[in-house]
């Protein structure tokens, strides 16, 4: 089972026991706002969103996934937001390896 043991944003009162190294890293997350949306409607609209998130790691690679998987409902839109939500409910807050096994096997 994988389970992310990373501490979450909300562990943090407006940043007072987060790391300078932390805010940098914080800083390079792009706006969630701006991440590709999956709708699930048409066959491969998962793939740009599982390419983009796999940058992300890439590119930042000081961010801890929470911190980045906690942003993930809002790439889910229509029918997929529905099963995120699910998926949310039943197995909890997960990391971008499992969440990516799960997207590709649906």
């Amino acid at each position: 089972m994988l389970v992310n043991k990373a501490r979450s944003p909300s562990q943090y009162k407006d940043g007072d026991n987060m790391s300078y190294s932390e805010k940098e890293s914080l800083k390079q997350l792009p706006e969630a706002s701006s991440w590709p949306k999956f709708s699930g409607t048409r066959e491969y609209d998962h793939i740009e969103l599982m390419v983009y998130m796999d940058g992300l790691f890439i590119d930042v690679p000081s961010i801890p996934d929470y911190w980045i998987t906690a942003r993930l409902n809002t790439a889910f839109k229509g029918h997929s937001s529905i099963w995120y939500t699910e998926m949310i409910e039943i197995h909890g807050r997960r990391n971008w390896p499992w969440w990516k096994s799960q997207i590709i096997q649906n």
